[in-house]
């Protein structure tokens, strides 16, 4: 029960205020004047104020509250390494009981995780939420059980108490730390690309240490090995082995002693990017064709064009003079044979052999292409006649033997039952349901071949081989055994997907990772992994994943799509996984090889003192032993060596208020009246 005087006037306190005015002002005229009542007369009126101010008293029943002490533990991944997670359970018990002991306080727990995203140690958010759960009149301090490497320290809140920070680890604790400063998400084939490494070691490291091994694996290879310094930037020059995504991992060997291997390791992912597709397009006689090939390749910017045509054949006799026949000399020898390799596709478009290109140059080709090139064949009638390229010693790599029949009747181009699963055809706009006729218009001459090799992907009359497409030696070929592509870009009969088609052709003879037709890889959203199989095949086995610690789990995949294979796992944590099927195989990695928890390893104060000594706290040491708890006033230092201390907050609740006037009105009312008669009595009109 607590009681006190207060007022509760019976006018307003303005009104109140002008009476005083009122009766200062008559009280100062009767000094003026002279009269003898005037002291009765200021009774008078202050008696009058009094009874209307009407002072009483209000006596409070009250429920006093416990003080409430919050404690944060951090349970976030850096927590975990060392002997850091027995120093905090210790630490949270002894805490506790340290409060249970003292009269009228409770502990409120709050435990902290890895924020999401690898946003790292959340504390001070936590302890936000916490506090929203909590009236601030009643805590009476924080106390946070951490290594201190937290990432929120500017959002601490205005505490009403002391915040103190029991700190984890020892001061002998050291680890070491791979970092890579500048890693591009693409890069161009064929070009450096310059990658900033540094190895730190942080904390009590051995003295006289000044290198360390490293280690450097692309796509999950046997890894190679140097010796690099520690503490400098190392520029490390990387030229992307192949197109689509390379991974790139980078690892120093866990030393001795060391806190944990966690940041030891560091995954780059880059796409590996053509700068631009060199093609060399040699036309035959002219024909309605070669403006569509010429301009669909002339159309994409990406695509440098040198085009070889015929237009006047040697055998014509015309009367031309000689040297009215050209501008410059073409160079043959210098395209076909010096610098060849330079070339990533050549398209050969009805071309036959004319003694232009004698057969040291097909020879050449055919040796660019076991060397890992690239031909595409737009076979017309000139295929199937004996001066046919089959003939020459490009034949030995071409995947179709002419028959020397040519068909010129109209027919649909279809997808075959190869086709479908192959990625070059699998889907191709308006090629429709199985058994269904597509939904494109007709080629009108196709010409016959036998498939020596490769794979039919597309069939034309009466099912022949219509597109054929193999792998020779390091090379790629593809023979499309017609010359009337173009009817689909020209619309007739409604079109086709010519550009879609010999796209996808040209990037599968580029090796673009997305177009094998035997391929394993995996794509990931945040720790959810999505596995893709891509085969030829009716069925695939299990997918053999293996984790960042060496653990190995077997993942059924089921058909999506006819050849395509998937399956989806939630990764337990992030790192570098490892995935095997038969003889196919790849790696990914989910979220940053060093989290944020692991980028600073050793435990300080120093991120949070600034908070800490707003709050006039203190940063203990578990290693030297757990504080005492002391109360202090509130305002005063509250923490000490070997001791913390907690703020009493006396908080309460009011369960019942009365409220009593300590005269009654009319009393002062009386008073007020006896007096200004008594003035009026002394002051009275009498007789000298």
């Amino acid at each position: 029960m607590e009681g006190q005087l207060i007022w509760a006037p019976l006018l307003d306190w303005s009104l109140l205020a002008f009476a005083a005015v009122v009766i200062s002002l008559v009280v100062g005229l009767s000094i003026w004047r002279g009269l003898k009542g005037w002291p009765l007369r200021a009774l008078a009126g202050l008696a009058l104020l009094l009874g209307l101010a009407n002072p009483s008293f209000m006596r409070e029943d009250r429920d006093g509250l416990s003080d409430i002490v919050i404690a944060v533990v951090d349970e976030s991944a850096s927590q975990g390494v060392s002997d850091r997670p027995d120093q905090t359970q210790t630490a949270l018990t002894e805490l506790t009981a340290s409060i249970n002991a003292r009269p009228n306080t409770e502990l409120k727990v709050v435990t902290v995780a890895d924020g999401p995203s690898d946003t790292g140690t959340l504390v001070m958010t936590a302890l936000n939420q916490a506090l929203a759960d909590v009236p601030r009149a009643r805590v009476a301090g924080v106390v946070v059980i951490s290594d201190g490497q937290i990432h929120d320290s500017p959002l601490a809140p205005d505490l009403p108490a002391p915040l103190h920070l029991l700190q984890t680890g020892k001061a002998t604790d050291w680890d070491r730390r791979l970092s890579v400063k500048n890693a591009p998400a693409f890069a161009i084939l064929g070009e450096e690309v310059i990658l900033t490494l540094r190895i730190d070691d942080q904390g009590d490291a051995p003295a006289g240490v000044t290198r360390a091994p490293l280690e450097i694996s692309i796509d999950g290879a046997e890894p190679l090995q140097f010796q690099v310094p520690i503490g400098e930037d190392l520029e490390l020059p990387v030229t992307l082995p192949h197109g689509g995504m390379n991974v790139l991992q980078f690892t120093v060997p866990t030393a001795e002693g060391e806190l944990t291997d966690r940041n030891n390791s560091a995954v780059i992912q880059m796409n590996g990017v053509r700068d631009r597709l060199r093609v060399l397009l040699v036309s035959g006689e002219p024909h309605p064709g070669e403006r569509t090939w010429r301009n669909l390749l002339k159309s994409d910017s990406s695509v440098d064009l040198v085009h070889f045509t015929i237009l006047r054949p040697p055998e014509k006799q015309d009367g031309v003079p000689v040297d009215e026949l050209s501008l410059i000399a073409f160079p043959t020898r210098e395209l076909f044979l010096e610098k060849i390799d330079e070339f990533d596709l050549i398209i050969f478009d009805r071309y036959k052999r004319r003694g232009i290109l004698p057969s040291a140059y097909f020879q050449s080709i055919s040796s660019y292409v076991q060397n890992g090139g690239a031909v595409l064949i737009a076979a017309g009638p000139d295929y199937a006649s004996a001066d046919s390229i089959y003939r020459s010693p490009l034949g030995d790599i071409l995947p179709g033997a002419p028959t020397a029949r040519v068909f010129e009747e109209g027919y649909l181009p279809r997808v075959s039952d190869l086709g479908v699963r192959h990625p070059v055809t699998e889907g191709l706009t308006g090629a429709g349901a199985a058994e269904a006729d597509p939904e494109w218009g007709r080629w009108m001459r196709h010409i016959e071949i036998e498939a020596t090799g490769g794979q039919t992907v597309m069939t034309g009359v009466d099912d022949t081989p219509l597109l054929v497409l193999d792998r020779v030696a390091e090379g790629r070929v593809a023979l499309m055994a017609s010359d009337h592509a173009w009817l689909w870009s020209r619309g007739f009969e409604g079109g086709g997907p010519q550009l879609e088609l010999l796209r996808r052709l040209a990037h599968w003879m580029m090796k673009e990772p997305e177009l094998e037709e035997e391929a394993l890889f995996a794509t990931a959203d945040g720790q959810t992994m999505t596995i893709t199989r891509r085969t030829l095949e009716d069925d695939v086995s299990d997918v053999e994943v293996t984790g960042p610690d060496g653990a190995v789990i077997m993942v059924p995949m089921q058909e999506v799509s006819p050849g395509r294979f998937e399956a989806t796992l939630d990764a337990p944590e992030i790192g570098l996984y490892r995935l095997a099927e038969a003889d196919k195989s790849a790696v990914i990695a989910l979220g940053p090889a060093a989290p944020r928890e692991f980028v600073d390893t050793i435990a300080t104060s120093e991120v949070m003192a600034p908070s800490i000594e707003a709050r006039r706290g203190g940063a203990m040491l578990l290693e030297a032993g757990f504080p005492a708890v002391r109360t202090v006033s509130e305002g005063r230092v509250a923490a000490g060596r070997g001791w913390i201390g907690i703020t009493p907050r006396n908080a309460y609740v009011t369960t019942d208020v009365k409220v009593l006037s300590l005269v009654p009105a009319w009393l002062f009312l009386a008073l007020s009246a006896l007096l200004a008669i008594g003035a009026w009595l002394l002051e009275g009109r009498r007789r000298p």
